[in-house]
């Protein structure tokens, strides 16, 4: 019994954790409406960060941060 209550604790912990993330995703072009291949994105002040692919496509997954 307590194995298969440990189980679920840890379960709900994960879906917890996926829930509290989003996934950012956007497409960096140029003044020509031409894609930027392999263009950095950052979080302002951070080093979390991305760089596009050859559409000029990037996505992450980002943890949400709780406000007061």
């Amino acid at each position: 019994m307590k194995r298969i209550s440990l189980v679920l604790t840890l379960l709900l912990f994960s879906m917890a954790q996926l829930l509290a993330q989003r996934i950012i995703t956007g497409k960096v072009m140029d003044t020509n409406n031409e894609p930027l291949i392999g263009a950095s994105i950052f979080v302002q002040g951070t080093t979390i960060g991305t760089v596009t692919d050859v559409d000029g496509s990037y996505s992450w997954n980002y943890p949400k941060v709780a406000t007061c």
